[in-house]
């Protein structure tokens, strides 16, 4: 299989990760109104199509460590059971993510529950496999979990302002000035969820599963999953009535494309990381540096859904104010975990 040969392209399949990571969700943004759990069932094909595709070629060429191949003949079962636990883990976690996308856009869901994800799986990752400066990394996690407090705070006052348009303008259902609790709410389970994802994905490999092949299963995991949980999904919606098949039909074919392309882009940046994350330990970035640098996707999504999709407008200086915070806590956390393998002394 084809692993990085220096620090500098394990690093590069890093950022990688998180160009990846932090732009899939424009492309559920560009299909408007179309119900997530619908928009899913392509999504997932993306992703699978993907890490089949790099099992198939990257995984199976190369002189580094074993093949796809052989690992489908001698990699215990159980690690292969961990991977695909990964992907159905990941897969409830990305729904909800999805839905909390839909309900309170990129610039709250990313912020707060893969801001969250990533406290969790910087510091469970780290106690699998330490690597790196524990007090830049610690650090790092405490300024990302503050910087999450905020951007609730900034997406409370963008509900109250919106829902006092909303009465002033006679257009509210009710007198009742909303607080956006159900958007946080719902990207704060995500991000419980998501946080624990990578900690078994790092199992798997532990286990005796190469990066490739952990891929391959992770997409087998999400894609068969994706029938379970919309069965719930679409029957039980976080937002909405309930909904059945017939709108999957006759969406628009771009919405189609779209929704493929969302999850062909999130697996390019999962692929990118499981590999980054396996380089040879001279070269290797670690799972937890990995890791943390793909949620530096959090701010690439929180800047798309404010400048281009202008999320937060209306939302008043105060809401602003609290948005320039929540940069300022992220930009020098994820600094913070970035410098982990350099200083490395205790």
């Amino acid at each position: 299989m084809v692993l990085p040969d220096s620090y500098t392209s394990a690093l590069l399949l890093a950022i990688l990760s998180m160009i990846c990571w932090g732009s899939w969700a424009n492309t559920k943004k560009l299909t408007g109104d179309w119900r997530f759990e619908l928009f899913y069932f392509d999504y997932a094909i993306g992703v699978a199509l993907v890490t089949t595709i790099a099992a198939l070629t990257f995984g199976t060429y190369g002189f580094d460590g074993l093949l796809f191949t052989d690992d489908l003949l001698v990699a215990p079962k159980r690690a292969m059971l961990f991977a695909l636990a990964a992907g159905v883990v990941f897969n409830l976690a990305n729904m909800l993510l999805v839905a909390a996308i839909a309900i309170a856009g990129m610039a709250v869901a990313f912020p707060v529950g893969i801001g969250l994800a990533f406290v969790i799986g910087v510091i469970v990752s780290y106690i699998m496999n330490p690597q790196g400066n524990a007090g830049f990394l610690f650090g790092g996690a405490a300024l990302v979990s503050g910087a999450i407090v905020v951007c609730s705070l900034a997406y409370q006052e963008l509900a109250r302002a919106r829902s006092l348009q909303e009465i002033s303008e006679g257009r509210a259902k009710s007198t009742r000035v909303r607080s956006g609790a159900k958007g946080i709410l719902i990207s704060i389970i995500a991000g419980l969820l998501m946080g624990f994802f990578y900690p078994i994905v790092e199992l798997s490999k532990a286990s005796g599963l190469g990066p490739y092949s952990v891929a391959f299963f992770f997409g087998l995991g999400v894609l068969g999953s994706t029938f379970v949980f919309n069965v719930y999904f679409m029957n039980l919606p976080v937002e909405g009535e309930p909904i059945g098949l017939k709108g999957y039909f006759t969406a628009p074919k771009v919405y189609h494309v779209w929704a493929v392309l969302g999850g062909i882009v999130w697996a390019i940046g999962a692929v990118a990381n499981f590999v980054a994350a396996s380089a040879p330990p001279e070269v290797q970035v670690g799972p937890a540096i990995s890791y943390a640098l793909g949620q530096g996707a959090t701010m690439i999504s929180a800047i798309w859904g404010l400048v281009v999709w202008k999320e937060f407008a209306g939302a008043g200086s105060k809401a602003t104010y609290l948005l320039g915070i929540m940069f300022l806590l992220f930009v020098v956390g994820l600094t913070l975990v970035s410098l982990a393998p350099v200083f490395t002394g205790n």
